[in-house]
């Protein structure tokens, strides 16, 4: 099966239904739109997480890993709808995994 890159137009969510933008660290390797690469993050907006007491706890940023082995850009591996991000609190505690929800790329799969 197919393993679409990660891209900077894919849709992420945190999983308390933040929307993540992307901030990719490379502007140069393209299909369609920038792939996002392992080092590369996504600031979360909306996330209504609270731990009890009640604390505001929301995701803040996702942190990516598990890039693919075959496809570098600029010496780092490039990301696909397999890598894992790691939701991340303002204090840095981590919140859970991120969702990739699409659209996948329609430019090339590993």
């Amino acid at each position: 099966m197919a393993n679409p890159l990660l891209l900077q137009s894919t849709v992420v969510l945190c999983p308390h239904g933040g929307a993540a933008q992307a901030i990719p660290s490379q502007v140069n390797a393209r299909a369609r739109d920038l792939v996002m690469v392992e080092g590369d993050t996504h600031m979360v907006a909306g996330c209504i997480f609270t731990l009890p007491g009640p604390k505001p706890s929301p995701c803040v940023r996702i942190e990516w890993s598990g890039g693919a082995a075959s496809t570098t850009l600029g010496g780092k591996r490039a990301l696909t709808h397999q890598s894992i991000g790691r939701c991340l609190s303002p204090e840095g505690a981590p919140q859970g995994v991120a969702i990739i929800v699409g659209p996948p790329s329609q430019a090339g799969a590993l």
